[in-house]
Parts: structure tokens; sequence; C-alpha cells
């Protein structure tokens, strides 16, 4: 048998809206703080994880293609040099 109790009733209806208000008061919290977080960012003129890791891999292939091109002049830097000869005095 179950009986209906109005202030229990009441209780549950109160809780439940607390628990939404708590939610949605989280949710607000949140989204204030990554404003703040993003505008700090941008104050400080920081770098985004993503560019980050673009201008990391252009780097990479800049620095191979560097690699690439400097190993020929390289090479044909030790041939223009000229060899020392000895010259016998006679």
């Amino acid at each position: 048998m179950q009986t209906q109790n109005p202030f229990l009733d009441e209780f549950a209806k109160l809780t439940t809206a607390a628990m939404g208000i708590a939610q949605a008061a989280g949710e607000e919290a949140k989204a204030a703080m990554r404003a703040q977080a993003d505008k700090l960012a941008a104050e400080f003129d920081l770098v985004r994880r993503d560019e980050y890791e673009a201008l990391k891999q252009e780097v990479a292939t800049l620095r191979e293609a560097v690699a690439a091109l400097s190993v020929p002049s390289a090479e044909a830097k030790t041939a223009a040099k000229p060899k020392k000869t000895q010259i016998a005095d006679g």
C-alpha cells in the first residue's frame, strides 16, 4: 500500500529542480571559463595546437628540402678545391 505524502512529493520536485539548476549553472560556468581562456590566449598571442602541428610539419619538410639542396653544393666545394702539390727543389 502506497501513501501520498505531499511534503515528500514537494521535496522530490524541489531537489529535481535544484539538480537541473546546478547542472545548468555548471554548463554556464564551463562556457564562461572557456570564453575567458580564449580571450587570454588571444591576448598573449598564443598558437593553437593544430596551427602548431601544421607549422611543425612545414618546417620539417623545408629542412629536408634544404638538406637535399645542400648536399650537392658541399660535394661541389670539395671537388673545386685544388689539391696541394709538392714542388721539388732542384
